[in-house]
């Protein structure tokens, strides 16, 4: 993964524009390309840009939200919408690129989920449930796939540092650390080190395999 061009993709033009000048700070390469994950043709139209500087060997699904409420109160529309961006947006993403990367030798797709879809939480249940559906989608792919000699993996972040948490009332956040074996939240290093370990050739004979990263959390 280490000198990996990396295409960032976000929902908006320029939504990308922070983290791409942030891999060109520390020598990377990196661009940002605007994209509806949800949507096909928006995706299709995406995928056929970046075939065009030919196939990748890793496809990193990372797009998320949440609408939070309790399940009682819960609407129609934002059950469906956190399914559309979280689940359907890595299958339409991972069916776009699937084929031309089946042809490309060590390829990888690794899925961003959450320690959420393995235990649940009240109050996202539509957020726990496409969580949960991303694994069950890893592991029936990494069956597909791995005739072709492409992984398929999962990580599941627990509490991660980010401008969202950081927001979080004090008895709530000291409530969470007390739950972390580790005593703190994790980093976006903390993830992104698990993404390029399943990225790299150490994890050539790992798939279908769910990484969790969350300083011990659910164990």
């Amino acid at each position: 993964m280490a000198g990996a061009h990396v295409i960032c993709a976000s929902t908006r033009d320029g939504g990308c524009d922070e983290t791409v000048s942030g891999i060109q700070a520390h020598g990377g390469s990196a661009e940002g390309m605007a994209v509806d994950v949800g949507d096909e043709a928006s995706v299709q139209a995406f995928a056929t840009k970046v075939l065009e500087g030919g196939a990748p060997n890793i496809l990193v699904n990372n797009a998320g939200v949440t609408r939070d409420g309790l399940f009682l109160r819960m609407s129609a529309d934002d059950f469906d919408h956190v399914l559309h961006v979280n689940l359907r947006g890595a299958f339409l993403m991972t069916k776009a690129f699937a084929r031309p990367m089946c042809k490309v030798e060590s390829a990888r797709i690794v899925q961003i989920g959450s320690v959420i879809g393995l235990t649940g939480n009240a109050g996202q249940v539509n957020y726990a449930a496409s969580k949960a559906g991303l694994i069950g989608l890893t592991k029936s792919l990494a069956k597909e796939f791995g005739g072709r000699g492409m992984t398929v993996n999962l990580v599941a972040p627990g509490f991660i540092a980010t401008d969202m948490t950081a927001e979080l009332d004090e008895k709530v956040r000291e409530r969470i650390l007390g739950s972390i074996p580790l005593g703190r939240m994790g980093t976006g290093c903390d993830v992104a080190g698990a993404v390029s370990f399943l990225c790299s050739d150490s994890a050539a004979y790992v798939t279908g395999q769910v990484l969790v990263v969350d300083g011990g959390m659910t164990m």
